[in-house]
């Protein structure tokens, strides 16, 4: 599943004031197995396999933690249930319900339910389950690299280059893309966001955490209504508005996201100053201006990212974030934009323009500390960037990213 961790946001928290009930969180074994639909590839685990997998369970084995309960790593049999010794074996992440936590028995099921009878190389694969008693555990694969948000936002950890954001944004999409339009039953995501992609040792992307997974609507509907859940800052304003769910919702998170990868800021982050607390608001007015754009980029990438992929990814944020559902894309839509990305090597660093600017920043940042603030950006005249130099008493020099509290325990 992941690497240690520990969500600074609920992997599920209501967008309304209700929370998600465990009322119907069993206690007896007999009576809610028969609700399982699973595929046969999966495998049945006893609790005493699992325990003795994780080694008790132990503060050590100890990969994350969020709504759902908390995440070991584990060695079982490569292609069985028993434990074997650390090392050997199939590595896996086994997760554990935490009856008093955040998500229930529900959507345990609506795990297993989803994940079981889904295969596809950017969703992450569930090995199998256990139910027995009152315990209620999943058992994946292990994704070495951990999620997409800790190598973004943990203090410490280095910048993602270029072309692996590209790469992961591509394989996320592609991921969303089977959802909606290739699975034999349409099925919304409903939680996007950087804590749910998971990276494996080459960067490859996959989607975890089926908890709040919908079948989409089928027939002649056009949406699921349901109560409204999901993560703040990831959720669709229509969605949060109307309860009315549809694979556009998911778009609009995806959205969110990418910009996250631009910016290498976090979708709601109240240390910003006023006015930058929500990303979407804060990024949305430079999205469609050339001249812009290019400030609102991650100050960590230094110059080492694509013009013409970023231009792309900026335009492709837009249009996923728009206000108006039916103007987003589909994600099938968004693999083919993104796709060339990770491989341009127009890199701005190594253009005349871009050191031009860099040099006016370093300039302007002196001129700052005399009273006088000014801004550097691009202006693209006939595809060529070109440095702007304005000078404002409005504007501040870009932000650095912030140092969130280290996740590691």
């Amino acid at each position: 599943m992941t690497t240690r961790e520990k969500s600074r946001d609920q992997p599920v928290v209501p967008v309304s004031s209700t929370t998600t009930s465990n009322a119907e969180t069993a206690s007896s074994t007999p009576k809610y197995s028969e609700e399982l639909k699973v595929a046969s590839q999966l495998r049945k685990f006893t609790f005493i396999d699992l325990k003795l997998a994780t080694r008790n369970f132990r503060p050590e084995s100890l990969l994350g933690e969020g709504g759902f309960g908390c995440v070991f790593k584990g060695w079982i049999e490569e292609n069985g249930t028993a434990p074997v010794k650390p090392g050997t074996g199939l590595t896996v992440a086994v997760k554990t319900l935490n009856i008093e936590g955040l998500q229930g028995h529900k959507e345990w099921l609506a795990e297993v339910d989803f994940l079981g009878n889904l295969l596809h190389p950017n969703l992450v694969k569930l090995v199998g389950y256990c139910i027995e008693d009152d315990h209620r555990l999943l058992v994946y694969e292990f994704m070495p690299r951990g999620s997409l948000e800790n190598h973004l936002f943990r203090k410490g950890s280095l910048p993602l280059p270029w072309s692996i954001r590209m790469k992961i944004a591509l394989g996320a999409a592609k991921g969303l893309a089977f959802l909606h339009e290739e699975a034999e039953r349409p099925v919304i995501y409903r939680d996007f966001k950087t804590s749910n992609i998971l990276l494996d040792a080459d960067y490859n992307a996959k989607l975890s955490d089926f908890g709040l997974a919908k079948d989409g609507p089928e027939g002649d509907k056009t949406h699921v209504s349901t109560r409204v859940m999901g993560t703040y800052g990831y959720a669709a304003p229509e969605y949060v508005m109307t309860g009315h769910l549809t694979s556009k919702s998911d778009v609009y998170s995806f959205g969110v996201v990418l910009l996250e990868m631009l910016t290498g800021r976090r979708s709601m982050d109240k240390n910003r100053p006023n006015g930058e607390h929500n990303l979407v608001e804060w990024a949305r007015p430079h999205l469609g201006d050339k001249r812009r754009f290019f400030r609102i980029l991650d100050p960590r990438l230094e110059g080492h990212f694509s013009i013409k992929g970023a231009q792309k990814a900026a335009q492709l944020a837009a249009q996923c974030l728009s206000r108006d559902p039916k103007a987003r894309p589909r994600m099938s839509e968004v693999v083919e934009i993104l796709k060339p990305l990770p491989n341009l090597k127009d890199m701005a660093s190594s253009s005349y323009y871009f050191q031009t600017m860099q040099s006016n920043r370093n300039r302007s940042n002196v001129n700052a500390k005399n009273g006088t603030r000014a801004q550097a950006g691009f202006v693209v005249r006939k595809g060529q960037p070109m440095r702007s130099l304005s000078a404002s008493s409005n504007h501040q020099a870009p932000h650095p990213s912030p140092k969130p509290k280290a996740k590691e325990s």
